[in-house]
């Protein structure tokens, strides 16, 4: 096996950064125009797409072929499929809430303070993140058993998170089910499917770059995502959101947190 093309990795870095720059500062330019910050959430899976077709541009004669092609796949397909998940839910609507009450105390410019508070830590963030994707691209080893079983950990979350969304979906479709709990389908099993669904893509991603040395020294990449999805703005904020909703007590006692598990107990059904 070649050893991991070191030189020609820490040279990729300043062209992934500019990618994550140039995309984050188009959005910023397209937030400021429709008054509405909340458009980051719609670019933040782009992101890593960006960062995917940049790394396998420039690993072209140094990582495996396979491997590179394989995560450039992956990562094109989660990011675009939440993207466009995101963008048309928001689509026609007013500026997320979040970023209301963030503004809302904002010292001088609200647009500057927007880009010091949410453009760059999420830039910072999605670099440090995507490390397992820039070295997967480089590395130099033939797809094992441990990429195979990463590609199968990122169906599994894949699929729940699209089944997930879709359902959510439905569900706030029906004006007789609003404020109310959704606690069918894949929400039976945990409160947050989607959330499970993206931390399982990412340790997929992992894996698959785990298999060819060094990728297992990003471990701490997948961990961020998994600690912010289950630790820090994902799950948390979510359930403080839903806490007043009538029987969501029930629900927080009845089902898993956050990995599928069976229910603990009966719970009353939507019909």
């Amino acid at each position: 096996m070649p050893p991991f093309p070191l030189e020609a990795f820490l040279a990729s870095l300043p062209w992934v950064i500019a990618g994550i720059v140039a995309l984050l500062a188009l959005t910023f330019a397209v937030a400021v125009r429709q008054h509405r910050h909340s458009v980051i959430d719609t670019v933040w899976g782009l992101g890593f797409v960006v960062v995917a077709v940049v790394s396998w541009a420039l690993s072209a004669g140094y990582g495996d072929a396979a491997r590179r092609l394989l995560l450039l796949v992956l990562v094109a397909v989660w990011g675009v499929r939440l993207a466009v998940h995101i963008g048309v839910r928001a689509r026609g609507g007013h500026e997320d809430p979040r970023y209301v009450d963030m503004l809302a105390t904002a010292p001088g410019s609200r647009n500057a303070y927007a880009l010091r508070r949410v453009y760059l830590p999420q830039g910072v963030v999605m670099f440090f993140v995507s490390l397992t994707i820039q070295v997967g691209m480089f590395a130099t080893a033939n797809l094992g058993w441990l990429a195979f079983f990463g590609v199968l950990v990122w169906i599994l979350g894949f699929v729940f998170e699209t089944v997930g969304d879709w359902q959510l979906t439905q569900f706030k479709a029906d004006p007789a089910r609003r404020g109310t709990v959704l606690n069918t389908g894949l929400w039976r099993y945990t409160r947050h499917p989607n959330y499970f669904g993206d931390a399982a893509v990412w340790a997929g991603l992992f894996l698959v770059a785990a298999d060819s040395w060094p990728g297992v020294l990003t471990v701490l990449s997948p961990a961020v995502m998994i600690w912010t999805l289950a630790g820090k703005t994902g799950k948390p904020l979510t359930e403080k959101a839903m806490s007043a909703r009538p029987g969501y007590k029930e629900y927080l006692d009845a089902t898993s947190g956050f990995l599928p598990l069976p229910p603990r107990r009966a719970r009353t059904r939507h019909r």
